[in-house]
């Protein structure tokens, strides 16, 4: 069976996509040291449900490649986690990633705030 990436996800794909963001949130928050803000902007579900990818922010910028690592070390202690709280008959295997469409977003805003204020 080929994939088509253009393909819309499923409702199902989205509704457990859904819970695993908020549980990760809650799991990295629990679990990591506060020495960086790990925020879970979004998860991807693939459509046969084996594989799931997480996408994270960091802040400060300069602890992502920390934050980063951490993620990719506890996902076999987040895949436990979510199968505890999930109630569905595949638990997928997990990669995180760091979120750079929510970066590039962010940057686009403040170049557009600066641009309106030097405006006036």
């Amino acid at each position: 069976m080929i994939l088509d990436a253009n393909k819309a996800p499923s409702k199902r794909q989205l509704q457990i996509a859904l819970e695993i963001r908020s549980i990760a949130q809650d799991f990295f928050q629990r679990e990591s040291s506060g020495a960086s803000l790990i925020t879970v902007t979004r998860a991807e579900v693939s459509a046969d449900m084996h594989n799931a990818t997480i996408f994270i922010t960091v802040l400060p910028e300069s602890k992502e490649a920390a934050a980063l690592d951490f993620g990719k070390r506890m996902r076999s202690e987040l895949r436990h986690t979510v199968m505890k709280k999930l109630p569905v008959k595949v638990i997928p295997f997990f990669e995180v990633e760091l979120d750079y469409g929510e970066k590039n977003r962010l940057h686009v805003e403040k170049l557009l705030r600066e641009a309106k204020e030097n405006e006036k």
